[in-house]
């Protein structure tokens, strides 16, 4: 029986870390237009209204609810690729 539990602890470790390297994302080299559409896709699909033109053009503001970013609710691992976003955007000069 140790040999079975071994095997089925084995195999829910290895679909974890799958799924958690399937939701990782290595954005290093992308181009701060993709960063920035990356990182407000995830505050539009939580209801954010965006309030600048080049945001609202982009994505518009049908549907939204929230006005506040800090209002809209995210996940921890949202808010963590967000975050890291941002980082990335920082560390490379991006503008918004």
């Amino acid at each position: 029986m140790p040999g079975r539990m071994t095997r089925v602890a084995l195999a829910a470790a290895l679909v974890a870390s799958t799924a958690a390297s399937a939701v990782a994302q290595d954005y290093r080299g992308w181009s701060c237009r993709d960063l920035w559409v990356e990182r407000n896709q995830i505050f539009k699909d939580a209801g954010y209204c965006f309030n600048t033109q080049r945001a609202v053009r982009y994505f518009g503001n049908a549907g939204c609810m929230y006005d506040r970013q800090a209002d809209v609710p995210l996940s921890a691992n949202q808010r963590r690729i967000i975050a890291e976003i941002v980082r990335i955007e920082r560390f490379t000069g991006c503008t918004d």
